[in-house]
């Protein structure tokens, strides 16, 4: 249970860097050298090896967390009538958890009633001929996700209710639109009050849509 604590927490720290923002500084301490003889024979130096960096993984999930095992590693691509939509991260968190409430704080959002805050980064490219964009002139959810409790529908994209005057934010997305070939990188959240059971993005673009299991139902 420990383990599975640090895990999470780390992968919530991870995420949220990207957006809160995270800083470390290396102070570097000087030192004056101390004056010697005059060698009587030039000494080479000896050349230093520098230490091979581990590079830190990516951490782009936490479905692992709720005992689910992915058909595909992130980011995911899902496309539709020239509509590409591409999950890079996303991030489970209980509605009530320390993660969850310094979002919703920060952005406006309401968690109230919900069991679960969905944190994800997104891409989304227009590669189509026309406008695409979700606003006041067109309503309609253009990518939706679904974990499986048919009952409770999809997650539901939630209102950051700060950056509701800001078109395409790239902090916490709600308006925006693209014309042809334009593209966005942004962050989404949504609430969500069902179970877990699988996981799949569905993308709709006018009269057309697609779909990809990122965590297929069990049994398939």
């Amino acid at each position: 249970m420990k383990k599975k604590i640090v895990e999470a927490t780390m992968a919530a720290t991870m995420l949220l860097g990207a957006v809160l923002g995270q800083g470390v500084v290396a102070n570097a301490e000087a030192v004056t050298p101390v004056a010697t003889a005059k060698p009587t024979a030039a000494v080479k130096p000896t050349a230093s090896v520098k230490p091979t960096a581990t590079p830190v993984p990516i951490m782009r999930d936490n479905l692992s967390e709720f005992g689910l095992k992915k058909e595909v590693d992130l980011p995911v691509t899902v496309t539709a009538d020239g509509l590409s939509y591409t999950l890079e991260k996303i991030m489970i968190f209980d509605a009530k958890s320390v993660d969850a409430q310094t979002l919703a704080k920060q952005y406006g959002y309401n968690l109230k009633d919900s069991k679960y805050f969905i944190w994800t980064k997104i891409t989304v490219e227009n590669k189509s001929g026309n406008i695409v964009q979700q606003n006041i002139k067109d309503l309609r959810d253009k990518w939706r996700l679904n974990f499986g409790d048919l009952s409770k529908g999809d997650a539901y994209t939630s209102m950051p209710d700060k950056m509701l005057d800001i078109k395409n934010s790239k902090q916490a997305l709600w308006d925006w639109s693209l014309k042809p070939s334009e593209k966005l990188s942004s962050y989404q959240g949504y609430c969500y009050s069902g179970d877990i059971n699988y996981f799949k993005i569905r993308v709709d673009n006018k009269s057309n849509s697609a779909s990809k299991y990122i965590v297929a139902p069990k049994g398939n």
